[in-house]
């Protein structure tokens, strides 16, 4: 499985962008998805993760209620909608994959095989 991230730009505070992660391959209905981000200094950290089927998302707390995951089997897609965003979303964001589930629901970065490039997602104060 490639995965392919897009979607990313500059956007003032309280405002919206949709990402979008496209992937390769055979079988990403089977896979788990998770978006992560790794902001200046920082390092890689959860955002949002969805099973397979679309039929539960998670996310870490600090997104929670302004984020919403979700994806479109039908077009090897997954999606993260990110709204009221703050400066302190400011990252790289990358998306990732997994055959399967992942069992944990606060996944860290070895539970995901595959990784798209990152976009670079820039919130102005």
């Amino acid at each position: 499985v490639q995965l392919q991230a897009s979607g990313g730009g500059l956007v003032p505070t309280g405002g919206s962008l949709r990402l979008s992660c496209a992937a390769s391959g055979r079988s990403f209905s089977s896979h788990a998805a998770a978006w992560f981000r790794q902001r200046p200094g920082k390092e890689r950290e959860f955002v949002a993760a969805i099973t397979y089927s679309g039929g539960f998302a998670d996310y870490r707390d600090s997104v929670k209620g302004r984020f919403t995951i979700s994806r479109d089997n039908a077009k090897n897609t997954v999606y993260l909608q990110m709204s009221n965003l703050k400066p302190e979303d400011t990252a790289v964001y990358y998306c990732a994959a997994v055959l399967g589930a992942v069992a944990t629901t606060t996944p860290g970065i070895s539970d995901y095989d595959y990784w798209g490039q990152g976009t670079q997602v820039t919130v102005s104060s």
